[in-house]
């Protein structure tokens, strides 16, 4: 009997780890195809969006409503003037939302006011190969900023945070490496006074300027969907471990 009971105990702890991996594998599974509806669903709401005619802008009341779950990429129409104050240049190695922008460059941040005296932040458009050029920013900058009021559609923008590796910004050439628009208006002094600053900023669609600098353009969502290829991964592990007992199983009944 000792020597049954001695045999049972590896088979019975073996058969309890191989339902415990499989459980998990097949959890895990199964979340990835919850995970793939779920972005599925937002695909298809974001391109709702993006396809949308354009709103007005939100009023100044209603900006601490806002919040990235159902206000990201909303299509928006305004009149403002672009200020006559240091603009702010991102560095991006191309995007995951505009087809017609690829290589390095920078997007140009500049502050335009409204009627009302509040400031939004637009991105402007971008710049090829600008990173360590702040000339040519302020060439390509410097036709924007006329004094005039401008009507402009784009899409409304939430700010980013830095990541652990990202560089810190450079407030001598105003280079910064995350779009954190409120981060630039406090450096920058965009909302001296009572100047209101948007928590938001626009991605501008148009109008683009003559010279096509910066490059202003409608925005596409491109989200990575590999949810079912995972999926089929951890079910398929699940599998080759209820394979692994089998054999195993089989073999310590012949012994």
């Amino acid at each position: 009997m000792n020597g049954l009971s001695s045999r049972r105990r590896p088979v019975t702890g073996f058969a309890v780890f191989t339902l415990i991996m499989v459980g998990v594998f097949a959890g895990l599974g199964v979340w990835q195809l919850q995970r793939r509806v779920e972005k599925h669903a937002l695909i298809a709401k974001l391109n709702e969006r993006l396809a949308a005619a354009p709103e007005a802008l939100p009023a100044q009341t209603q900006w601490s409503s806002l919040n990235p779950a159902k206000d990201e990429f909303r299509r928006v129409s305004f009149t403002a003037t672009y200020a006559t104050l240091p603009d702010a240049m991102v560095y991006s190695a191309g995007s995951a939302v505009r087809d017609d922008v690829s290589g390095p460059g920078t997007w140009a941040f500049l502050p335009a006011q409204l009627a009302d005296g509040s400031v939004i932040v637009v991105n402007a458009g971008f710049v090829q190969n600008t990173m360590q050029d702040r000339s040519q920013q302020d060439r390509a900058v410097g036709r924007l900023v006329t004094g005039q009021p401008a009507t402009l559609t784009g899409y409304m923008r939430f700010p980013e945070s830095a990541g652990t590796l990202t560089p810190p910004e450079s407030a001598a050439t105003r280079l910064w490496f995350t779009r954190d628009h409120l981060a630039m208006a406090r450096t920058l002094g965009w909302g001296e006074g009572d100047k209101a600053i948007a928590p938001f900023y626009v991605d501008l669609e148009t109008p683009a300027p003559e010279s096509g600098i910066p490059k202003p353009g409608p925005l596409s969502v491109h989200l990575k969907d590999n949810h079912l290829q995972y999926a089929i991964t951890w079910f398929t592990l699940a599998f080759a471990v209820v394979i692994a007992f089998s054999v195993w199983w089989r073999a310590q009944r012949r012994a």
